[in-house]
């Protein structure tokens, strides 16, 4: 399998060779000698980007240093300014402004092909999302071993050859597409592409079944969101029209392909990972608001550098000197023209301001169901996994609070902390026992996440409920007012723009929860026969931990 991996990396990179509009692909592998021996497949001349690049790199500006020397204005091209392969380096840590800035450059069609060599080491350490849909490939070689690889040269851009494909397979792949869950029309015309490209490889002007098979399993395997069922044995395709069969075979040589989709399918099944429900999870992590952190602040004193803006010199605004001399220098002539003085001239205009991003502290507010029909069911996993989260959120120096709700209310047992010990001892005590208040709960929790909101943190709610609901607001048992009051109490949190998880602890999963999650514009997570260790372990991959 791993052999059969390597084949595909390298297959890959020919055909992006053959049809830059590829776009690119993405290689998944930590630094060393198999990641090394890959990258020397790549075209001689591939310029080296990184996740920190300027924008002056990439589209070019003032060469400042020139400038300054020879008096007069000296513009720098940018890597972007010429067609050709590009190798971006730790891609998983690659913001999400240079993600636009590179999806932006590939949309364009200028040539432009771009390599991304992922590091991430947990699932929800990858490439952007937004860029990775615009490479048509993406290889996993964790399990290669050097043994797996052979000896690289660089390869040599190919001449484009024409090649034509039938336009019933244009219709094929696309279906194909959609039973595996592909919401993006890139997928299907990325597998058209690739099929061509596979036909010129080998010298053919028409699309064979084999291209066909090969491109579908390159392009549409890790885009899959579900897995299509196999055809049952017993349903035979059905026969070939008459006319068909009596056709001599000279007469029967045309563009067309007698190609079942079950035998597309079977060539994508057999590219799936083994852990795909897990990769699809943290891709939904990925897309949601969250990144696993706090909100990021703009400030001008510290964190993360931002580049600078335009502004006027004030209280606490710190000069950006390099970034003043930039906009400075190409007045410098015009400017000592007009005033006859010589030397540097800087007007107010030109000043620029330092600016950085840093990040709020997170607070994990924990709500739990101890109610009588989780205590005689999932309150014990609900307990262990919330008490592993703590453990995490304890080593990341994260604010946690926990809040209990039974009977006929929902009680803070624990409010915004980092001590471990003490929350802890607080779960340790959590009795179980009478109704399910789900809505005074995340009342609860709503009221929690304002105050946090208001001191500067950044709160995330947790829900952990088995959702039978029986309790409302005023304390009567009513299952049908309870489950208004919870709707509306998470209509009130998507609005207030609090972060919502929902875990189904329940022997089945319950349809009320998982309209509610929407609602809540949160992740619904079912966990029926989960134990703590894998509760903990869906709900760190879901907060980005």
């Amino acid at each position: 399998m791993a052999k059969e991996t390597w084949h595909h990396a390298t297959l890959a990179l020919r055909l992006l060779a053959i049809d830059p509009a590829l776009g690119g692909v993405c290689l998944r592998a930590r630094a060393g000698p198999v990641r090394d021996r890959l990258v020397k497949r790549v075209p001689e001349g591939a310029r080296r980007i990184h996740p920190t690049i300027s924008d002056e790199a990439l589209f070019g500006g003032l060469d400042l240093s020139a400038t300054l020397a020879t008096g007069r204005l000296v513009q720098d091209k940018g890597i972007l300014a010429a067609p050709g392969p590009l190798l971006l380096t730790m891609a998983e840590r690659a913001t999400t402004g240079l993600a636009a800035r590179l999806a932006v450059a590939l949309d364009q069609s200028d040539g432009h092909t771009l390599i991304a060599l992922d590091e991430g080491a947990e699932p929800d350490e990858a490439l952007n999302p937004k860029l990775a849909e615009r490479l048509a490939f993406h290889i996993d070689l964790s399990d290669c071993t050097l043994a797996d690889t052979e000896p690289s040269e660089p390869m040599a851009p190919q001449s484009p050859r024409a090649v034509t494909i039938a336009p019933e397979t244009l219709d094929q792949i696309t279906r194909i597409a959609g039973e595996l869950g592909i919401d993006s029309l890139r997928a299907p015309l990325f597998a058209v592409r690739a099929a061509k490209a596979h036909a010129a490889l080998h010298g053919r002007d028409i699309v064979t079944a084999e291209d066909i098979e090969i491109a579908c399993a390159l392009t549409l395997a890790h885009r899959a969101t579900r897995v299509p069922e196999p055809a049952p044995e017993d349903e035979q395709p059905p026969p070939p029209p008459q006319d068909q069969n009596d056709r001599p075979d000279s007469e029967g040589d045309d563009n067309s392909l007698d190609l079942p989709d079950e035998l597309l399918l079977d060539a994508v099944r057999a590219m799936l990972p083994d852990n795909l429900l897990d990769q699809i999870t943290a891709q939904k992590a990925r897309a949601g608001r969250g990144s696993g952190t706090g909100a990021a602040h703009k400030g001008n004193r510290r964190g993360r550098p931002l580049p600078s803006r335009a502004g006027r010199i004030s209280d606490g605004a710190r000069i950006d000197i390099i970034g003043t001399l930039r906009a400075a220098a190409p007045w410098q002539t015009i400017r000592r023209n007009a005033t006859g003085r010589e030397g540097l001239q800087i007007r107010p205009a030109d000043i620029r301001i330092k600016r950085y991003e840093e990040k709020s502290d997170r607070l994990l507010i924990f709500t739990v169901d101890a109610s009588g029909s989780t205590a005689l069911t999932r309150l014990a996993e609900a307990k262990g996994a919330v008490e592993l989260l703590l453990a995490q959120a304890y080593a990341r120096r994260d604010h946690v609070a926990l809040i209990a709700f039974r009977g006929t209310e929902a009680e803070l047992l624990l409010p915004p902390t980092r001590s471990l010990v003490q929350t802890k001892r607080r779960l340790a005590g959590l009795p179980g026992g009478g109704g399910t208040p789900l809505a005074a709960g995340m009342l609860t929790a709503l009221e929690q996440a304002t105050q946090a909101t208001r001191r500067g943190l950044t709160p995330t709610i947790a829900i952990l409920t088995d959702g039978r609901a029986n309790i409302a607001l005023d304390g009567s048992a009513d299952r049908k007012k309870a489950a208004t009051d919870a709707q509306t109490i998470a209509k009130s949190l998507r609005a207030a723009g609090v972060d919502a998880i929902l875990i189904d602890t329940g022997n089945r999963p319950e349809p009320a929860l998982r309209n509610l999650a929407q609602i809540l514009d949160g992740t619904y997570l079912p966990m029926p026969r989960a134990d703590a260790a894998r509760l903990s372990d869906s709900v760190a991959t879901v907060l980005g931990d």
